[in-house]
């Protein structure tokens, strides 16, 4: 589940895509959907002071899904300019919320829901 910032004047399905390739060097994609609503989490109180320096506690996020068209191969966590994963398997999308921190969970439930539909 790559994520990252959007730049200034960059449209976030494009920052998606750029971060899908950042982070998986994955651009044989194709687009299924764009959740309608901007998704919020809240930092748990003893890391809100130390993650990201104290300066924010907490993220909104813009979720899109893509169907990778590739081949299992074109996926590189590793060999990418600033690795963020070591590595990377596909899962059922109802376990995805289970391999998240707790404080995430409530999000990532949402956009399994979001995105069922969208999913084969």
């Amino acid at each position: 589940m790559p994520q990252g910032g959007i730049d200034a004047g960059e449209a976030p399905r494009v920052a998606a895509l750029r971060e899908l390739i950042e982070e998986t060097s994955v651009s044989n994609v194709s687009f299924l959907a764009e959740a309608p609503d901007w998704l919020k989490y809240d930092l748990p109180p003893d890391l809100a002071g130390r993650a990201w320096k104290g300066r924010w506690r907490g993220q909104m996020q813009k979720w899109f899904a893509f169907r990778h068209l590739g081949n299992d191969s074109d996926i590189d966590v590793s060999g990418v300019e600033s690795p963020e994963f070591d590595r990377w398997r596909w899962v059922d999308l109802d376990e995805v919320p289970r391999l998240i921190v707790d404080f995430k969970r409530p999000l990532y439930e949402a956009l399994v829901e979001t995105f069922r539909p969208h999913i084969a």
